[in-house]
Formats: structure tokens, sequence, C-alpha cells
């Protein structure tokens, strides 16, 4: 490992993923629905941002100014790309976080957010992000970081710990590290095959190692591969934030706002019962076995009345990011699937699909016909699940969407002519959310094809077909690979009607395409 890196993982890139909790409309969003008042300016910074999609997405999408640092110099230079293809301004810069801490122009910041660094860092790195919070997060701004956490991770600790331990004493530098990474995994799988006791008390152990067996070889390296490796309890995370006057206020996952999604009857009147807020997330952790928390911290935090509360929540626009035909009437949470009451949800996804899915205040959907006899508890509490699923995503205002308008144009043209090399990037800008949406090589290719003129399905398939032809990209259906030049036109034409019929008026909601 080189010095420089401080344990962490420099040997291969991170994946190109999106997170949404990033997204500042999100952040919003959570703590309005938990009645919260935080600042409402946007100066961002970003800790660790990885490739740099999401950065880069919402300092396009949103109206504000967004900083960002990541030592790891590839990602710092794919960052910078981005950012300039965008012409969004955003402030990218590859230092520490204690060279990012030391500079004298760092301003304060109304959102500091990293997403798994805190997890992957050492105790000293953890101080300085702290003080710098301490120091640069203004008054009434919030925090918002997602870690691994105790007690879902506690019995698979010490499996990782065997598999770095492999790497650091075993590991053949002139295998590289996806090398290592395999020979590590495999010695790991024959120690399984040996009915080791600790597996067979753990069985759901070494089904994990089963399944990141599996996984991308970039996503284990930084996920379980750094020297510093730190799942927390909760109770750790909210003392050590305490430091620079934080405060716990909500969860950026929103499904975990509606407790009927993850607790059962007898864990809900327990957690009734407990009255100091640390032990009360605490035991709620244990209930849910959590494995990854998204915590929203702020610095002064304040309860707004419900009055303030409903009148936030009546101008607020929803749009679906979801094809309407496509949203399920059930959602995963940590008891399983829960069935959505049709009656309900049915009429309200309507509402949200009028207009061609144009952006729907509460207001507008409370008044709706189809929406009588429900009451503004069920249809917000309705929504909050669908936001919390994926299928729907609080609106900015209509100024903001006109600014951001020519910097997401800009980044969404950008990623989409890189799709003609690569399928790095699954996600595309849009003003409309302020944040990613999910669009996948062969969607952004249908879409370069559109904006250079092709109007018919099979004018795009033919179009992505060059690109992908080009590079001998193959394609699966079903889960088996196509073989043949005609199988594979014909898949990407069936994929582009598809597209046409239910993908494209979403993105054209959006503000992703015309």
């Amino acid at each position: 490992m080189f010095t420089w890196s401080a344990g962490y993982m420099t040997e291969i890139g991170y994946t190109h993923g999106y997170c949404r909790e990033l997204s500042p409309a999100l952040l919003s969003f959570a703590l309005l629905d938990s009645r919260m008042v935080a600042r409402t300016g946007l100066r961002y910074l970003e800790l660790g941002f990885g490739q740099g999609l999401s950065f880069n997405i919402h300092a396009a999408a949103c109206a504000g100014e967004f900083w960002g640092t990541d030592f790891f110099p590839a990602h710092t230079a794919n960052a910078i790309e981005m950012a300039e293809a965008a012409g969004s301004g955003a402030r990218v810069s590859g230092q520490s976080f204690a060279d990012l801490a030391a500079r004298d122009d760092l301003p304060e910041f109304d959102v500091i957010a990293l997403q798994g660094v805190w997890s992957w860092i050492s105790d000293e790195n953890r101080a300085v992000i702290i003080d710098l919070v301490n120091r640069k997060l203004a008054v009434g701004g919030v925090l918002y970081t997602g870690y691994n956490c105790t007690p879902g991770w506690s019995p698979t600790m010490p499996l990782r710990h065997l598999l770095h331990l492999h790497t650091v004493l075993c590991g053949t530098i002139g295998r590289g590290v996806t090398g290592r990474i395999d020979d590590a995994l495999n010695f790991a799988q024959q120690i399984v095959d040996s009915k080791a006791l600790y597996f067979q008390a753990n069985p759901a152990v070494a089904s994990w190692l089963k399944t990141i067996s599996g996984q991308s070889r970039n996503y284990l390296a930084h996920e379980y591969f750094n020297q510093e490796w730190q799942p927390m309890p909760f109770s750790r995370v909210a003392e050590l934030l305490g430091g620079a006057r934080l405060d716990f206020a909500t969860s950026a996952n929103l499904l975990d706002h509606v407790d009927a999604v993850n607790l059962t009857e007898e864990c809900r009147k327990l957690l009734l019962t407990v009255e100091h807020p640390m032990l009360r997330e605490s035991v709620r952790d244990y209930m849910v076995n959590a494995q990854f928390r998204k915590d929203i911290f702020i610095k002064g935090g304040r309860a707004m009345s419900e009055l303030e509360q409903n009148e936030r929540y009546q101008a607020q626009g929803f749009v679906l990011v979801t094809n309407p035909a496509d949203i399920p009437m059930k959602i995963q949470g940590a008891l399983g699937d829960l069935l959505l009451r049709e009656d309900l949800y049915g009429p309200l996804i309507e509402v949200l699909a009028d207009n061609s899915c144009a952006p729907t205040t509460l207001a507008e959907l409370i008044s709706a016909p189809s929406m009588r006899g429900r009451s503004r508890h069920q249809i917000v509490e309705a929504l909050v699940i669908l936001v919390g699923a994926g299928h729907v995503h609080p609106t900015q205002d209509a100024e903001a969407i006109r600014q951001a308008q020519p910097q997401c144009n800009s980044l969404n043209n950008y990623l989409c002519r890189k799709a003609r090399f690569s399928n790095d990037s699954n996600y595309l800008a849009s003003p409309v959310i302020g944040g990613g949406v999910e669009a996948d090589q062969f969607q952004q290719l249908f879409l370069t094809a559109r904006k250079s003129g092709k109007r018919q399905p099979e004018e795009w398939a033919r179009h992505a077909w060059d690109s992908l032809n080009v590079q001998n990209r193959r394609l699966m259906k079903d889960g088996k690979p196509i073989e043949t030049a005609e199988e594979k036109l014909a898949e990407l034409e069936a994929q582009a009607r598809v597209f046409a019929a239910k993908r494209l008026p979403v993105l054209k909601a959006l503000g992703v395409t015309v």
C-alpha cells in the first residue's frame, strides 16, 4: 500500500454509483417529514465523493455552491472532467480531509455530506472530520453520514477481518488487487468447506461470503478491503458527532419514518416505552438488525410547528420517477414485503401520472376527485413510502428548475456521449428533482439517437448497435448471452420500443430530455 493513502484502497477505482440520500432535496424532505427546521441556503460540501457522479449530478441539478474532495487522484480527475462538462462551477479538490480543513478560504457550509466514508477511515481522520464540522458547518446546518453499523454487521466482522488479513499477509503484489481479493475469497471458502465451527454457528455469514464473491471487485475493494473498516453502533457515532455540537435529527431513509414497514406491533409498543432518544434509536437497530444507517444530524436543530409543516407540505411538489405501470403494490422493509392498499395507492399514482407525469403538489393531490375520502395523513404517509421506495421524488421549485436546466443538459450530454464507450454511469441529472435518475447505457444511447434527429425506436436501436458492436459488447437476455448479431439487434429494438412507451415519458417529465 502507498503510505499517502493512509490505508485506503487506491489500487483500483470505486464504482460509478449514485447515492440518492446525498440529494439536497431528499435531505430537506426527510427533515420536513420529521418537523425539523434547517438552514435554507445551499452551500454544500461532500467529503470523499468517489468517482464524483452523485456530487456532479447535484452540483448541476441544484442552485447552490458545491465543494467536494476525494484524495484518490483517479477519482478526482474523473470528477473534474464531469464538473467542467456540466459548467456547474463545482469546486473539486483532491486534498485529504486534513489539508482541506486547513484551507483559509473554506467557507461555512449549510450541508456537509459523506457516504460510507465514516466506516473506512482511521480514528485520526474521523477526528479531522469532527473538527471540520465543528468549525465549518453553519448553525442550523445539517450533516449527512451513511455508515456501516452494529448489530447487523457484528456476526460478519470476523470474516471481513480474515479476508483483509489474507490480502495483507499472503497476497502477492504481482496478482494485483483483484487477484488478491479473489485469493482471499477462495481461501475463506475453503475454511467454510472445512466445517469450521465459526461458520457452523453463523450460517448467514457463509451465505454472505457466497454473495459477495459474485460482486464487482471494484466495489469489494473499497467496501471491505481498506485497512480501516469499523462498523459502529449509532450511540458511538452520535457521541462523537456531539463533539461538533450536532444532534441526531432523523433518518435520510424515508422508509425508516414509517414504523409499520419495519417493526412488528410488539416492537412498536416496546419502542414507545423507551424515552431516551439515543437509547430508542439503538433499540430500534436491534429490532431491525441494522447493518447500515443513513443519518441526518443538525447543528442547532429546532422543531417546526405542525401548522408550518402542513403549509410546507401543501406547497411541496411530487413527481413520478418510475413509470406508473411498473410500480409494484408492495415494498420491502425489514419485515419483508409489505402489501400496499390498492384503493389508496392506485388512485394516488394515477393522479401523479396525469398531465404527462407533470409535478403535482400535495394540495393538488388532496383536492383531486379520486382522492376524496382519503385523509391528509394517509396521503402523506403513502407519499413518504413511495419516495422511500424510489418511485416518487419531491421536486424543486420552478425557478430552481429553470436555473438548473442548462447545466443538467450539459452534464447529460457528456454522460450520454461516454455511454458509447462505457456502461459505468447509469444515471442522468434531473433539474425537476435536483438529483439523479436511472438510465442505463442502452437508454442513454437511445437518448443520443433521439437528439441527433432519429425518431423511431428501430433507428435508436441501430444507433446503439453501431456503438456496442464496435466494443464487442455482450448482450444478455433472461440471464443468458445473446450470440448472433441479428438476435442482438432484435433485442435492442425490443428494448427501444419499451423505452419509448414507458421510460421516455418519465424522463421528459423529469427534464432529462425533451
